[in-house]
């Protein structure tokens, strides 16, 4: 007895699966994210998992368990060494900005002579006093959405870290996993596609890693020129801050704005002010510089695509997508690639990997 399906069993059946497939992830697609994450910071920390499990008598199990442990250690240990002195700064800021509401206030009473005219500020400007009541009433309000926010993240953070641990721990039994779901005749195929994209994203962390080395050096020596004080911390942070695209750099700007509003410089001599105003210009100057060509060239570069694509990509990512679609969107795009010209060369008749030909054919010559 025949138990085989038809053609068009078949169609109808993959056509079924597939919208029962895109009905569930639309449904979870807030699950997306974390996981994306998750994968991101699984893919980093999985050299120093082999590193330990290939170099070492340490087994698979307890190099995911050392590498993620002392991953986690430093992800606490970093806020507790840094987050005092930021606080102290915080503090300054805060109240310089107290100080500056209060002198607002007293001047938004005071009217503007020219000549014989007479302008009223407070007809144009809303009232300090309302506003600060208006804030404190909506305080329940904004608690209760932000114990709401926080308990939402919390539990995110907990699914992000416990997919990070099954990921470097069941990596290639899921790698093998998907491999397998490839009919037998084209896993091979399947296998050398997976070692491409393999390589774009680990040239794509090349490129980053290689992007917030330059950005932490540009930074701390312009930061150095003009006497900022801590200026090589904040170059420093300004690089790594550089792995989340538009917002990390501007974060670690506005603590150096912040600092140079407080401190002012080592020796330039201007006020407070003015030198806060200078470290914004050179902010605008070097981060546009950064996203318009130096980003552009080395991710270009990295996974092989144009530069003016890579541009383009990157905004419309921050646009329609925000952050963690701008941090993924070029490896994506790579990846995209390698399986579009795959497509392609098979619906041509074309062999996929010709290469592969030329080293047998190379063989061949030299056994013969």
């Amino acid at each position: 007895m025949n138990r085989s399906w038809s053609t068009a069993t078949r169609f109808y059946v993959l056509t079924l699966v597939i919208i029962i497939l895109t009905a569930l992830a639309w449904r979870v697609k807030e699950m997306f994210g974390p996981l994306i994450i998750s994968a991101l910071f699984a893919y980093i920390l999985m050299p120093g998992v082999n590193f330990l499990s290939n170099k070492t008598p340490i087994t698979h199990k307890w190099s995911v368990v050392i590498v993620y442990f002392v991953a986690l250690g430093l992800v606490v240990t970093i806020p507790i060494v840094f987050v005092p002195p930021l606080i102290s700064e915080i503090q300054l800021v805060t109240q310089d900005l107290l100080s500056l509401i209060n002198r607002f206030e007293t001047l938004e009473y005071q009217p503007i002579i020219i000549g014989d005219y007479v302008v009223n500020i407070e007809a144009f400007l809303p009232r300090v006093d309302e506003s600060l009541v208006g804030v404190v009433q909506a305080l329940p309000e904004n608690t209760l959405h932000f114990i709401e926010s926080f308990s939402r993240n919390t539990a995110w953070g907990l699914v992000i870290l416990v997919t990070i641990f099954y990921l470097l721990l069941d990596w290639d039994r899921l790698r093998e996993w998907l491999l397998k779901l490839a009919p037998e005749s084209y896993r091979q195929e399947v296998g050398r596609i997976f070692l491409e994209i393999k390589e774009v994203w680990s040239a794509y962390l090349r490129g980053q890693v290689l992007l917030m080395f330059i950005v932490a050096v540009v930074f701390s020596i312009i930061w150095l020129a003009i006497g900022l004080p801590g200026a090589v911390i904040l170059g420093i942070i300004t690089g790594l801050f550089s792995l989340i695209p538009e917002i990390g750099p501007l974060a670690a700007t506005i603590l150096a704005i912040g600092i140079a509003w407080i401190e002012g410089s080592n020796f330039i001599p201007l006020s407070n002010t003015w030198f806060a105003f200078l470290v914004f210009l050179i902010y605008v100057v070097l981060i546009n510089f950064k996203n318009i060509w130096l980003r552009p060239r080395i991710m270009g570069r990295s996974v092989h695509m144009n530069e003016g694509v890579v541009f383009v990509a990157i905004i419309a990512a921050v646009i329609f997508s925000g952050v963690l679609g701008a941090l993924i969107i070029v490896p994506v795009l790579a990846s995209a690639g390698v399986i579009g010209r795959y497509i392609r060369a098979r619906i041509f008749g074309i062999e996929p990997f010709p290469e592969d030909d030329d080293t047998e054919a190379e063989q061949g010559e030299q056994e013969a």
